[in-house]
């Protein structure tokens, strides 16, 4: 079981919250009995969840012990935290499911996808958000890197690749043929982070976990600083801060009750500044699609 730590998982919160928001502003539910928040962290922004729809039981659940010990100081009334494994999550009578920055960890999620489209309650909704960032420099260069001779004996298997998550138009087919009413898209954030080294800081807190598990405390130090040297050369350091690109895939999905037929979302969902799946701007190659 991989280990998280908080901490060092809120020193961006800021900029790993906007995804969230970005996320459940295109859910329309309006009165839900029933909200999951699936792989809940922390919990601050399931709390957020609870203030939004304050009629609704909503409930966070996360496979990490140190992350549902620190969600517990959110609980209270409606809200409430627990440990559960997403392979085992079963959908039935949830209004709203939501899972953000999750599903890329999760082997096969698409055959989840489809068992809780079929569970969710009528007129139910399922939103989740998964990095689309895999090809970036911070994910090629530690694959590089955990593959050269020195690692790849002690890595072997460690890392995820780009199949760890699917294209949009996949998710969006995938749903559309379960009987959803689908909006996908995907958003590239240019996050300026401060201070030294912040990109291996921010992944310290993510992407790098397995590799630093897999390894004694001293190769897990020489390993990070051969990292680091290469994260300052891919992202630099300006005098404003440190830019790091991040691109992550949404969907956004509705199950109609049986009144409402299901097809392609209307145009006017659509949220501003987001290209949806499979409509690329003339003369511009679709871009190549993680946390």
């Amino acid at each position: 079981m991989l280990r998280w730590d908080p901490a060092q998982y809120a020193r961006f919160s800021d900029q790993r919250s906007r995804p969230f928001f970005d996320l459940t502003g295109q859910i329309e539910a309006s009165r839900p009995g029933l909200v999951v928040d699936l792989g809940c962290g922390s919990g601050e922004l399931t709390a957020t969840l609870a203030s939004r729809w304050p009629d609704a039981e909503v409930r966070g659940l996360d496979s990490s012990a140190e992350m549902i010990e620190r969600a517990a100081g959110f609980a209270g009334g409606r809200l409430s935290f627990a440990l559960a494994d997403a392979a085992e999550f079963q959908a039935t009578g949830v209004d709203v499911l939501i899972s953000n920055a999750l599903l890329q960890w999760v082997p096969g999620h698409q055959a989840l996808l489809l068992r809780w489209a079929e569970q969710l309650a009528d007129g139910g909704w399922l939103a989740f958000q998964v990095p689309a960032n895999f090809g970036s420099p911070s994910h090629r260069l530690m694959r590089d890197l955990a593959a050269s001779p020195r690692w790849r004996d002690r890595l072997a298997g460690v890392l995820r690749h780009a199949d760890a998550v699917g294209e949009p138009a996949e998710y969006l087919e995938l749903l559309t043929e379960a009987g959803l009413v689908v909006n996908a898209w995907q958003t590239s954030y240019l996050h300026v982070l401060p201070g030294p080294d912040p990109v291996l800081e921010w992944v310290r807190g993510t992407g790098l976990r397995p590799v630093l598990q897999a390894l004694s405390d001293d190769e897990a130090a020489e390993f990070t600083d051969e990292y680091a040297a290469l994260l300052r050369q891919a992202y630099p350091a300006r005098a404003f801060g440190t830019v790091f690109p991040f691109l992550r895939t949404f969907v956004v999905a509705h199950k109609p009750t049986g009144r409402e037929p299901a097809g392609p979302e209307p145009a006017s969902r659509e949220p501003a500044g987001q290209k949806p799946a499979g409509q690329e701007p003339a003369g511009q190659e679709p871009v190549e699609v993680r946390r």
